[in-house]
């Protein structure tokens, strides 16, 4: 049974008295361990796409089934809970509490439903080691570099168990050193601990990781299989061209 599985799905935003349709039936599935690459230029649907697969919004029509589960039909409440159960995310702006040290930060999703803080604090601990964080576990974000406030990001992404990790241009803000030791840091994850990757970039080395790269293009998936080494060369040869 495949972990994410949408067909047909649509969205349409209503501006003004305008509608602009933003994925116009798009089919996609991803098994379980797959380590995926979606991209498409500013305005394709990417981002949309993205939302509706990490219940964040729901699709105009179409089916969206997760984990074998029919979820796009779901009300909000019934998605944040499943967004919380089974979805975790890695933004490239981070997103972290300025208030809260790495522990902190990495935690709040599980106290958010509702688990003991004291029985959680083992698993945050472990989840932070996975990610290379031990050094800093009391640090505020402003007290890290940009490579560490990603890594805390990861860990808050991985401590609720996710069966998805959704990853929106994780490494849009890092130097090429660290960049390369966050893609190295979830390539393990995917590897031997079998968290699922689906990102959404134009990162070249990311891409020539990536078992699959899927195109989506005005609102169509143009391409569910593509090569990613075809992909990146694509990619290095228009920026050089």
């Amino acid at each position: 049974m495949s972990l994410v599985e949408i067909k047909g799905v649509t969205k349409t935003y209503q501006l003004g008295k305008t509608e602009v349709s933003a994925l116009r039936g798009v089919d996609l599935t991803l098994e379980r361990g797959e380590f995926t690459v979606v991209m498409g230029p500013s305005g394709s649907g990417k981002t949309t796409l993205l939302n509706i697969i990490g219940c964040l919004d729901n699709a105009t029509s179409g089916s969206y089934k997760l984990d074998g589960e029919e979820v796009g039909t779901r009300d909000f409440n019934d998605l944040a809970e499943i967004r919380n159960r089974k979805i975790g995310f890695i933004f490239q702006s981070f997103n972290l509490i300025p208030v809260l040290n790495v522990i902190e930060n990495i935690e709040f999703p599980c106290l958010i439903r509702g688990e003991n803080k004291k029985e959680l604090r083992e698993r945050v601990q472990q989840v932070a080691r996975d990610v290379g964080l031990d050094p800093f576990l009391k640090h505020k974000p402003d007290e890290l570099s940009g490579g560490q406030r990603q890594r805390v990001a990861i860990a808050r992404a991985l401590v609720t168990q996710p069966q998805l990790v959704l990853a929106d241009e994780p490494t849009a803000n890092l130097d090429s050193v660290t960049s390369d030791q966050i893609i190295d840091l979830m390539l393990h994850l995917n590897r031997e601990k079998g968290v699922t990757f689906l990102f959404s970039t134009h990162d070249p080395r990311v891409m020539q990781h990536a078992r699959r790269v899927v195109r989506i293009q005005d609102g169509v998936m143009v391409d569910g299989s593509g090569s990613a080494q075809v992909e990146v060369d694509r990619l290095n040869a228009a920026q050089h061209g």
